[in-house]
Formats: structure tokens, sequence, C-alpha cells
């Protein structure tokens, strides 16, 4: 299959028939939020839309499975002067390795995959890597050195970032950033997902050092799409096509995927340009890689759907009343352990550099990390309020979610915002939302 009708195939599985049902709606008092409050949301954003700091956004909130608030504000395109939709389309960047990392332990679930299992099992070029290691001289210049890595990144390590393998603009190991540069590997522009196929970005990256020995630190990473490409081998699928199959379609998600197709373009949301840090790509292109860890889009409400069938255990939908005991629900797309496996602690206390996950994501400590998820370690520490054990990751344009079991709440913020002012509008909401809890 030529790479133009995988791409073309991949763009008519971004709109698969729906086997879900929407989820149902309710009013905020009737799950224990405060209307009044809510509205706080929407004045806030106004406010920063107004100044020109924030193009627009979507908020979605989801509390006792069901949706209490979806919001439009601003502008989906600054430059054409196009009010915002509740249905607009969102690069969500780093949104997608929560998909993949799903994917990924559902074959886990299949016994085609071990947590515990070499990544050169399923992609041979990653065999026998090497680990670059800097050590100060005596007038405090770094002097960088090759030695053999003492174990090989598993299945684990792609999960929970602890592989070695780096993100250019966020390691500091000065070899290893030069030579993703000179791979063409910039996770930021648009080359990796236009230019590489997932393949040849894997060929790549066995030429590139590792940052640090497998195992033993944080580092967030290109290492959600090397496990994009481990569940295209393990499956023999195009990873969007699997995600369609086995995610998409059972949860309803209509407008998710890895590229729009031209019928939906309109709906796109836009950034105010020129965009700071990233290069902005073209969601209509068909992709030559379809990023496990970067490339996905998606709508608030499609994304919701992912985050309450997480929160109800793996299943689409939970129980109602008038079931009496029957079975009511939709597929399950994992088991509830295994939710709760990717949502615990992975890190162990290992250290983190050059920043650990709650200051990358939030500029909070107190947070760890799961297999895809970055997890709250207890009720205090991080400024921001939340639960022990909530879960959650955002988008280097913007985008944020969050699932709180012990709230029995999941919330999507969609936006293009600066790439500078991210931590602060996650926050914002974050707090936002808690304290229109009122039951």
């Amino acid at each position: 299959m030529t790479r133009a009708l995988a791409a073309l195939l991949a763009a008519l599985l971004l709109v698969p028939p729906a086997l879900a049902q929407p989820l149902p709606t309710a009013s905020p008092q009737s799950v224990g939020l405060a209307p009044d409050r809510l509205a706080r949301i929407g004045k806030a954003l106004e406010a920063d839309i107004a100044q020109g700091k924030l193009p627009g956004a979507v908020v979605a909130v989801a509390r006792r499975g069901k949706v209490v608030y979806l919001e439009a504000f601003g502008k989906l395109d600054p430059k054409a002067g196009t009010p915002m939709t509740r249905d607009a389309i969102f690069r969500i960047y780093s949104m997608t390795k929560p998909w993949t990392s799903v994917a990924a332990m559902m074959l886990v679930e299949e016994g085609r995959i071990q947590l515990t299992d070499p990544v050169s099992r399923f992609l041979p070029a990653l065999k026998g890597p090497r680990v670059s290691v800097g050590k100060p001289d005596a007038t405090g210049q770094m002097i960088w050195s090759l030695v053999p890595a003492e174990r090989e990144p598993t299945i684990q390590d792609l999960l929970r970032h602890t592989s070695g393998i780096p993100y250019d603009f966020v390691t500091r190991n000065t070899p290893a950033k030069e030579a993703m540069t000179a791979a063409d590997l910039n996770a930021l522009g648009a080359r990796i997902r236009d230019k590489v196929t997932a393949a040849e970005m894997v060929e790549r990256l066995a030429k590139i050092p590792l940052v640090s020995q497998p195992g033993t630190t944080w580092e967030y990473s290109l290492s959600t799409a090397v496990l994009g490409r481990v569940v295209e081998a393990v499956s023999g699928q195009r990873l969007g096509d699997f995600m369609a199959e086995r995610i998409f379609r059972p949860l309803g998600m209509t407008d998710s995927g890895f590229v729009v197709p031209a019928a939906k373009a309109s709906r796109i949301a836009q950034p105010i340009l020129p965009y700071d840090a990233i290069t902005i790509y073209d969601p209509t292109v068909p992709p030559a890689n379809d990023l496990g860890g970067e490339g996905g889009l998606s709508t608030a409400a499609d994304y919701l759907r992912f985050c309450q069938m997480l929160l109800d255990g793996g299943r689409v939908g939970r129980p109602g009343k008038a079931a009496q005991g029957k079975e009511d629900r939709g597929p399950r797309l994992l088991s509830r352990t295994t939710v709760a496996l990717m949502t615990s602690d992975h890190l162990a206390g290992r250290p983190s550099t050059p920043v650990d996950p709650g200051a990358l994501l939030l500029g909070v400590p107190g947070y760890t990390f799961g297999l895809g998820f970055m997890v709250r370690q207890g009720p205090g520490v991080a400024g921001v309020p939340g639960s022990q054990g909530e879960y959650m990751w955002g988008g280097a344009a913007g985008t944020y979610f969050w699932v709180d079991p012990h709230e029995d709440l999941a919330v999507v913020f969609m936006s293009q915002g600066p790439f500078a002012t991210r931590g602060s509008y996650r926050r914002l909401v974050k707090q936002l939302v808690h304290q229109a809890i009122a039951d």
C-alpha cells in the first residue's frame, strides 16, 4: 500500500460509524456543581480573550457520568474572526499519548505484549543502545562520552518515559540534542509528522544515544511515538487505523484521528499568529507518520468520552437505575485493573531531569507518572486543587484534561493558546472547576 493510499484510508477512518450513544446530560445542580460558580470559567476566559491573550477555548465537564458543562469562548480562527464552536477540532499534540498508551495496554491484555519486554523485541533497530554520559572536567566544562546501556528499554519504560529516549526540546544532553536536530527529529516542528514515516523515525532514533540509563530517570520524550510504532508492529495496522477500530469507533469519537477531512476543515481551531515555539501543522495534510505522542486531533466532546471511559473503569458507560442488574453498557476497552495499573505510581521516587512531571505540565510539585498519565500523589503539596490519584496530561498547543475518580469528575480544556501560558490556563481552569463543587 502506498503512503498516499494509507493516508487516505486514515482520513476516511476519522469518521467511523459510532457504536456508543452520546454521554447523557444533566443540570450541574443534579451532580453537585453550582451553576453560578461554573459560570466563573467563562468570565475568566472571556476577560483574557478580550485582551488578546487567548484566541478561544472550549471547556467540557462531566460528573457522575453526565455532561453538565460544554461551552465555547472566543474565536475559532482569530485571523478570520470566526466564532469558536463547541465542535471545534483541535491539534491535541501530547494528549495523543494517553490514546497510544491505551492502545498498547489493549495489546498487553491480549498477551501480545508484556510490560517487561525489551522494545527491540518488536523494533529490532533499537537493540544494543548506548548512553550519552556527561561529567564536568576540572574547569567545569561538560565532557561527554558513550557507554553501553546496562539494559535495554522496555515497554514499561516507553509508557512512563524512563526509556532514555530524548525529546530535542526537553533534553539538556548536548550530544543527544544535536543528534536529534541532525536527524530532523525536532518534535515541535511539523517534519516528523509530514515527512518521516514511523519506520524511518525508529531507524533514525537507533543512531541517537540515550540520555540516561533505561529505567533510572524520568525525562519527557519521544517514547510514546516509539510506542505507537510498537502498536503498529504488533497489530499489523497503521496506528490511526488501530485507534479508529479499537478506540474511536466504540466510544463514538467521530471527530478524532490524525488528519481532518476537507469536509470538516472549517471546524479546525487556529492560534493567534505568529505562534511561538511550535510549528503549527496543517491538519488537513495527510501525515507520513501517525505520531502516537504528538499527532492527534480531537474535539472537547470526543476527548471527554475517552476520559469517561477511563473513569468508568475501561468500559463504555455505566449501569443505570433502570437496568436492575442487567448489562446495559457498551463494549469494554480495558479491564478496570488495567486502568488502575496505568494510573498508579510507576516512578517510585526515580529522579527527573530537567523537570518533574508536575513542573512540566502545571508548574507545581506533587505529581508522579503512571503508564501514560501524570498522577497526583496526595491532596496537598501541589498548588492546585485536586484529589490523590487523579490523573491527567496536556498538549503543547494548550490543551489539557484531568480525571478525578474521587470526585467522579472528568474535564477537558481545549485551546490553541500561546505556548508560554499553557500552564497558567491549566491551573486556572482546574481551580475554577473544583471551586464549583457544592455537594
